[in-house]
């Protein structure tokens, strides 16, 4: 399978690319991204046959459906990552949470967070290929505080790979922010900066448009990717778990094979809802796919009123900062998906130059009949993990936002797959706040806390991070960030 680009193309990019070389170099024609020049269909047959399939199983079909030019010993060995997770046998649980609201753990890899489902195999086919092409490469990262960890997890110490990873400093949690500096790899830099999520992507998108900045990493044999979900690498995995959910609800017997259910997913970035997106089109029985938001809802405005305006808006720092981000890279695959390159590159053009722009009547109706959305403010969000604790079910921030979709964007009572992106363990002042009142509470006294008001453990993993010595100690402006990476290299 071949890709094509989201805004056209300038004459001086291929018209159609492999796999290898959309993951490889990210960034196409005006500044677009990579996508499937057609889906696979997938279609009721092939899900049938999965139905007791195991994640590595359904995930090598879904590979082979893609028809990807990826060796089958690479993708075996990228795929044997999950079981390094805490259940190698079902590396994406499924709770019941309520009789039709279900949630998917994605975060039972090394970092506790979603990323590691898609980062964890991505990072090994990337630094294979750099391998069989006898390439050195600079993997960049821009981080609200799950890609950063799960980048530098994924690639430390692989041949053929430098990772450079941003971060806003003061934008994550605590143990989000342990996870990237106490990496002491050889070939990885970790880099904070004065500033919020957005400031480092449009960095990170910056340099790799760059052509002074490509030339200058020429002069070292040094090539250039990304490990943010503007790779198609990432998004390839993170369709597979939306599927195998949707498959675990039918093993359950809570739904009946086809019948449809919504996808609630916390939005940041926009590349979970993506995967949600692609397995829809790719025959998966989907009503809606809900968006939950925090109080950074420029989604929450696009899906209702056709508005993707950022003229009067600043990043708000939230209780679930991995989603505060107002410019959501993914959107605009979905743009290309519905409109055309012609149109996805008019908004992506006026986003940039006027910070908005807006669907006509047709297209929001097209939109809506895909995405419904609302945000979630920091106290309810508090509400939603108080309440569901209260029913035994501890959980983060960033999926209590899903709850709120779930009580205000259906309008048909279908079973509901809610994504939780994140264990408890990366957001612990607010959990401990929802549950017990205390406030300014430090990272570690806040786990401690939760440990003993729920009888579980702290993870080792996590715990270990507070006595770990910090190895990455940069952090500058923005505008520093070139000449950081150049002397890191």
């Amino acid at each position: 399978m071949n890709f094509i680009e989201t805004r056209g193309n300038d004459g001086e990019h291929p018209l159609e690319v492999s796999f290898s070389s959309a993951i490889l170099a990210p960034i196409a024609s005006y500044g677009g991204i990579y996508v499937p020049k057609a889906l696979p269909e997938l279609g009721d047959d092939f899900l049938q046959k999965h139905v007791n399939s195991g994640y590595k199983t359904l995930s090598k079909d879904v590979l082979a459906a893609f028809e990807i030019d990826i060796d089958p010993d690479v993708i075996d060995e990228a795929l044997s990552l999950y079981d390094d997770f805490d259940d190698a046998s079902n590396p994406v649980p499924l709770a019941k949470v309520k009789d039709d609201l279900f949630v998917s753990e994605l975060y039972h890899g090394p970092t506790r967070a979603f990323k590691d489902m898609a980062l964890q195999p991505f990072g090994a086919v990337l630094s294979s290929l750099a391998q069989k092409r006898n390439e050195n490469y600079l993997i960049m990262a821009a981080t609200s505080g799950d890609t950063g960890p799960a980048a530098l997890e994924t690639f430390k110490n692989r041949a053929n790979v430098q990772v450079a990873c941003l971060y806003p400093d003061g934008g994550t949690s605590d143990v989000q922010r342990l996870q990237m500096v106490t990496e002491d790899a050889k070939n990885l830099k970790v880099i904070g900066i004065h500033g919020d999520f957005d400031d480092a992507q449009n960095a990170l998108k910056r340099l790799l448009g760059s052509a002074t900045f490509k030339a200058q990493l020429k002069e070292k044999n040094i090539h250039l990717s990304a490990a943010n979900s503007v790779n198609f690498g990432r998004i390839i995995f993170q369709l597979i778990y939306h599927i195998y959910s949707y498959l675990e609800l039918v093993r359950m017997e809570s739904i009946n094979f086809g019948d449809k259910v919504y996808l609630d997913v916390p939005s940041g970035n926009f590349g979970n809802a993506l995967g949600g997106y692609y397995a829809m089109k790719m025959g998966l029985p989907v009503e809606k796919i809900l968006i939950a938001s925090n109080k950074n809802n420029v989604l929450t405005q696009l899906i209702k009123f056709g508005q993707y305006d950022l003229r009067e808006m600043s990043v708000v720092s939230t209780s679930s900062p991995a989603m505060d981000i107002l410019k959501s890279s993914n959107v605009e695959r979905v743009l290309f998906d519905l409109f055309g390159a012609q149109r996805t590159k008019e908004f992506m053009f006026q986003l940039d130059s006027e910070n908005h722009y807006e669907l006509n009547a047709k297209e929001l109706s097209q939109f809506q009949s895909i995405f419904s959305a609302d945000f979630c403010e920091d106290e309810e969000g508090k509400k939603y993990i108080k309440d569901a604790f209260a029913d035994g079910y501890l959980m983060d921030p960033h999926t209590a936002t899903c709850f709120k979709a779930y009580d205000t964007c259906r309008d048909k009572p279908l079973a509901t797959i809610a994504y939780s992106t994140a264990e408890w363990t990366k957001f612990s002042p607010t959990i401990a706040n929802a549950l017990t009142g205390e406030t300014d509470t430090h990272d570690l006294d806040a786990l401690k806390s939760i440990a003993k008001e729920a009888n579980i453990s702290i993870p080792a993993i996590i715990n270990e991070l507070f006595d770990k010595e910090i190895a990455q100690k940069t952090i500058i402006d923005k505008q520093d960030i070139e000449k950081e990476i150049l002397a890191f290299l």
